[in-house]
């Protein structure tokens, strides 16, 4: 693994590779949050085959945190990608982006109109804040009563304290990820977590979103990303299956994965399945 800073108008973003001199066309991964950072399990195993990027979004991680809060936008952070991909070469580029980085990936594309990008990989995709926010309540229905009214009582009143953080740790072992116990890499991943890049974008609450995004809805264009696009999700993801469906039925040219016994993380709790899907979508099989 190589390590590097890229200089970017908001500051230093910490990127990485690995299998940097493999021939085949490298991958470049963008991770979820907003203000979540790299991890790389599962993924840092398909370069075996090929160079993996990834990179930290300002705010995030090893990178430098935006000297005002307003900086952190959804048009900041695009062009924030397309500066890392010039400085690390990708001019033919395969792009895996999670969760809120599958935004920031169509998004991109539906912007700057990027010649070289070849594939699409959308894991746990997030193109509708509409669309998202509907599939959470339709999750929290199906809750327990203490933790329907503990999410309802928190976010009614503003008050994320004790009680609403305990039910949304439950809501997370059920939608987010499903190991038991989560593997350290994901806890510590959470506890480093930049609140003020979250807020900012998302807001306070997982389900509820009133930040930067709160009107973020790209369904409509999806027609005009004509590249072939991998989308996956886990079986009890926050990612609902059904919507996921509709996004690829919404590209030119999309495959869905459904992967069984896992959710949001499902990379990481099937890891097999995962990369024999990604890797039969990438040729590699």
């Amino acid at each position: 693994m190589e390590e590097c800073y890229i200089q970017t108008p908001g500051g230093r973003i910490w990127s990485c590779v690995y299998g940097k001199k493999k021939e085949k066309t490298p991958l470049l991964v963008v991770h979820g949050g907003p203000g979540f950072l790299t991890m790389t399990d599962t993924i840092k195993d398909f370069s075996s085959e090929r160079p993996v990027y990834f990179y930290d979004q300002l705010g995030s991680g090893k990178s430098d945190r935006a000297k005002d809060n307003n900086y952190y936008s959804l048009e900041n952070f695009i062009d924030e990608l397309d500066v890392v991909r010039e400085r690390l070469g990708l001019n033919e580029v395969i792009t895996m982006g999670f969760s809120w980085g599958t935004a920031l990936i169509c998004s991109y594309f539906l912007q700057k109109k990027p010649t070289g990008m070849k594939k699409l990989i959308l894991s746990g995709p997030m193109l509708s804040s509409s669309m998202w926010k509907r599939d959470q309540r339709e999750n929290i229905k199906k809750m327990p009563q203490n933790i329907r009214e503990a999410i309802y009582e928190g976010e009614r009143n503003s008050t994320y304290g004790e009680k609403y953080q305990e039910a949304m740790m439950e809501y997370y072992r059920k939608h987010v990820c499903r190991m038991d116990p989560w593997p350290d890499s994901l806890n510590v991943a959470l506890s480093k977590m930049n609140e003020d890049v979250y807020h900012t974008m998302w807001g306070p609450s997982e389900f509820t979103i009133t930040g930067k995004l709160k009107n973020y809805d790209i369904y409509n264009r999806l027609e005009q990303i004509n590249v072939p696009v991998l989308l996956t999700c886990g079986d009890m993801d926050e990612a609902g299956v059904k919507t996921v469906k509709d996004y690829q039925t919404a590209f030119p040219e999309a495959f869905l994965a459904v992967i069984p016994n896992s959710a949001h993380m499902h990379q990481i709790e099937q890891p097999e399945i995962y990369k024999t899907v990604v890797k039969n979508f990438l040729g590699d099989v």
